[in-house]
């Protein structure tokens, strides 16, 4: 069995900042914190980190964002690389390999290299993305190379993180679920908690707190499927892999006009493709299996039931993408995250309680980024 931590002392006197939630948003905000010289307190109501902190590709995706996320992007690539010296967990700065195998997905990653620069993207032909993916569908024309990307294993570092925070002086006060918050207070299942300012980081579970909010940024959530299988043949990838199914999900690449054929030939060539929001896409973890994944679906809740025919498709791709008749998998699991519609939800409810959550699936990539700049706002 998993031994529980021993419930944490609830603080006697205020603190500078309250976080609520221990995933990597309320992490983030309590490292900011305490590189401040803040007083700082966390309240989680696992005992553990659970959620889509943990469940993800480990993936800094920082090149493919646009806007204010590749803002964030850009200074959480910094913060993740002190961090892992810091906390003691493994940053690589390993890149990502963007895949192409059709004319149009080329034509993609061409404008973008073009936008961005050598510094961000070099274009590969097929030779080129051999040498970073040794097994692959022999359909593939080219890619690109985006060298700023980072990855780390996220089971590794959130905990490590808290940790670090820890060893800081930092209470984590897990297992304990906050009921309300208001200015300078916040009542839990364990008692009540001051605090000059409050930050709510808690992910898609806004709208269990604070229904009108999320109910006013139509925040919803999103289901993933997501699979660990074994690497064919031992295949070493250092890069993580994105394809043409990625160039329509991520920012950087969908809003370029070269990405619309894109997304209507494959409508027209896989439906089924665009009907579950495939992002197909894998990273490699410590011990070499893949992590691949993933669809999409959103609803404020989900049914309990998984529909097999979703793993099937990502298997079935997976395999395609990697040149092999089949994968194995190891471990499969639901990936939820807050979506709404816009990328980041920032917002003030009461004096001095903020509400943040990463409402479109980058939170590993940005929240650092995110976290500072609300902290610059709050002190």
């Amino acid at each position: 069995m998993t031994r529980l931590p021993e419930p944490t002392a609830l603080p006697v006197s205020p603190v500078d900042l309250l976080v609520v939630g221990a995933g990597v948003v309320g992490l983030a905000h309590a490292v900011e914190a305490v590189l401040r010289g803040l007083s700082v307190v966390v309240v989680e109501r696992d005992a553990f980190a659970v959620g889509a902190s943990v469940r993800n590709f480990g993936h800094i995706c920082t090149t493919a964002q646009d806007g204010l996320a590749l803002t964030y992007a850009l200074a959480a690539r910094e913060r993740w690389l002190w961090l892992a010296g810091e906390a003691g967990f493994t940053a690589l700065e390993c890149g990502t390999t963007v895949v192409a195998r059709r004319p149009d997905e080329m034509a993609v990653l061409a404008e973008f290299a073009a936008a961005r620069g050598a510094e961000q993207a070099v274009l590969l032909d097929r030779s080129g993305v051999a040498a970073h993916l040794p097994a692959h569908d022999p359909e593939i024309v080219g890619g690109a190379y985006l060298p700023l990307d980072l990855r780390v294993d996220p089971r590794e570092a959130i905990p490590a993180l808290a940790a670090w925070l820890a060893a800081r002086g930092v209470p984590i006060l897990w297992r304990t679920n906050v009921l309300s918050v208001e200015p300078g207070l916040a009542r839990t299942a364990r008692g009540d908690v001051r605090a000059a300012r409050t930050v709510i980081a808690v992910g898609h579970d806004v709208d269990r707190l604070l229904p009108e909010v999320a109910d006013d940024a139509g925040l919803t959530r999103c289901r993933l499927q997501m699979l660990q299988v074994a690497a064919p043949g031992g295949v070493r990838v250092g890069p993580g892999v994105l394809t043409g199914l990625s160039l329509l999900r991520y920012a950087g690449f969908a809003s370029l006009p070269a990405a619309e054929p894109v997304r209507d030939r494959i409508g027209q060539e896989a439906p089924e493709l665009i009907d579950a929001a495939v992002n197909l896409m894998f990273t490699q973890r410590p011990d070499g299996d893949l992590v691949l994944g993933d669809t999409h679906h959103y609803a404020p809740t989900h049914e309990p039931f998984d529909d097999e025919r979703l793993a099937e498709l990502v298997l079935r791709e997976g395999a395609r993408l990697l040149g092999v008749p089949e994968l194995h998998v190891r471990k499969r699991w639901r990936g939820v995250y807050a979506s709404a519609g816009t990328d980041f939800l920032d917002r003030e409810v009461a004096d001095g309680v903020r509400v943040v959550s990463v409402t479109s699936g980058i939170g590993m990539t940005t929240a650092h980024g995110l976290a500072a700049a609300v902290l610059d706002s709050l002190t």
